[in-house]
């Protein structure tokens, strides 16, 4: 019998394959139950390339030399986002068990986009999408799919909005189409105005930051029925502002717009009954997002997107073609047409294990204890004469500067940081003003340990 060839031993159970395997499986495990990962720093292109090149060959390196080559360049050269000491953009710190459950999710390799194929998969995602729904107050019919990211979760919503203002008007079109946001808002925006060639309108803040329905009522009255959407940030990525949602569902009688939520990282504190408050008017959004690989401790990636009105966004975003007839004609819920996307993984499922593994409850506290990690700290930082608040944290985003640093000096403070393996703690900037910030999304990370980080501002 001829020894099988190179495409045959890809793909069936070979003593080389399965070797392969147990490399894997032994070294994700050994990763995930890690206890005290190290932080890791970036590396540069020259050194990369000068370590890892030539691992590409015709006739492979093998399982265990492509493995080594990993574990001893590649991964080292990626800062462990749940590591407690990444306090830098907005980490994540998946729990053991959603990490574990992303391998079961790549083994069973679900084409996550419709109900025909995966019809299990998208139950369970679908389960924490209306546990998730009713935590926001929205009605029972709410409905959507889990996405890449926030910045696709955001594009998605407003062709939604776009769609359904068109529709409204009966094929009606503006010079131009606009939205409006407050300066504060995601980046993403800026993103989709330009794939979708509408204008955004920057509504000013008030001293705390917030969008106001006010701000936005000048702007409905100079453009009119070009804005067809506004987007209201709860938990902006400097800051951790909420806007001043209720506020703007109260133009609603007067003004025809869709109003989309961006919680990509603070909604998730709606889970806690302290800080729900904050989040009024939520319950009356057109949509929503909340990303699970940020304050929900799913690893990445994955954005839950919600709509109050499931059949607008499909009706925006539902694909036809010959050979997807039979996924349309079957029943059930199809992921692909809540979004800008077809071919998808069920994401979703990592958080769906946590939840049911751990219960809400063990939700609530994790986020609780970040929220309470922030006031404490930040009541360390007025207490420092050479530190000061930039502003009081509302959520678990807290910024600061140091007295008489300028932007070099919180650059070489950073980068000593990181070479020293002490914490990846970035510079940003408020009003043109250097600054820094912690963003503390990762239950694990503890007082000492930001003190620690603090008194190295201060040698």
């Amino acid at each position: 019998m001829a020894a099988p060839d190179a495409s045959a031993r890809m793909h069936h159970s070979t003593a080389e394959t399965e070797g392969a395997v147990d490399l894997v499986l032994d070294h994700a495990r050994r990763r995930i139950l890690e206890e005290h990962p190290p932080l890791n720093r970036s590396r540069t292109p020259g050194e990369l390339s000068r370590l890892a090149a030539g691992t590409l060959t015709e006739d492979g390196i093998g399982a265990r030399e492509a493995l080594s080559v990993f574990e001893r360049i590649l991964a080292p050269a990626c800062v462990t986002l749940a590591h407690p000491r990444h306090l830098s953009f907005i980490p994540g710190a998946p729990t053991k068990a959603a990490t574990a459950f992303d391998l079961a999710v790549s083994a069973a390799n679900a084409y996550g986009g419709s109900w025909l194929e995966s019809s299990g998969a998208i139950f369970a995602e679908n389960e924490v999408l209306a546990f998730l729904a009713r935590e926001f107050g929205l009605p029972a019919e709410a409905g959507g799919a889990f996405v890449q990211g926030g910045t696709l979760g955001n594009l998605s919503a407003l062709v939604a909005a776009r769609d359904a203002a068109l529709r409204k008007r009966n094929g009606h079109r503006p010079p131009r189409w606009r939205v409006v946001c407050s300066a504060e808002a995601h980046s993403s925006l800026v993103t989709a105005a330009k794939v979708m060639d509408i204008d955004i309108t920057l509504a000013p803040t008030g001293a705390d930051g917030k969008l106001t329905g006010q701000a936005v009522e000048r702007a409905l009255g100079r453009y009119g029925d070009e804005v067809f959407a506004v987007v209201a940030t709860a938990g902006s990525t400097n800051f951790g502002i909420v806007d001043d949602i209720a506020s703007l569902t109260r133009l609603r009688p007067r003004h025809d717009f869709w109003l989309h939520v961006d919680g990509a990282y603070g909604l998730a504190a709606m889970l806690t009954p302290e800080r729900r408050e904050l989040f009024r008017g939520v319950e009356l959004a057109d949509s929503l997002t909340v990303d699970p690989h940020k304050w929900l401790f799913a690893p990445f990636d994955a954005c839950a997107l919600l709509y109050r009105d499931p059949g607008a966004a499909r009706a925006a975003h539902a694909q036809d073609a010959a050979y997807l007839d039979p996924l349309h004609d079957a029943p059930g819920w199809n992921p692909a047409d809540y979004a800008v996307h077809l071919s998808r993984r069920t994401r979703g499922l990592p958080l769906w294990f946590s939840l049911a593994t751990h219960g809400a409850g063990a939700y609530r506290a994790a986020i609780a204890r970040c929220l309470h990690l922030a006031e404490e700290i930040a009541e360390e930082i007025r207490a420092r004469p050479r530190l000061s608040l930039v502003r009081d944290p509302e959520l678990s985003v807290v910024v600061f500067r140091r007295e008489g640093w300028r932007k070099a000096d919180y650059t070489a403070w950073s980068d000593r940081l990181l070479r020293e393996q002490t914490a990846l703690v970035v510079p940003s900037s408020h009003q043109g003003e250097p600054v820094t910030r912690f963003a503390l999304v990762n239950p694990a990370a503890t007082r000492e340990e930001l003190i620690e980080v603090l008194d190295t501002m201060e040698r």
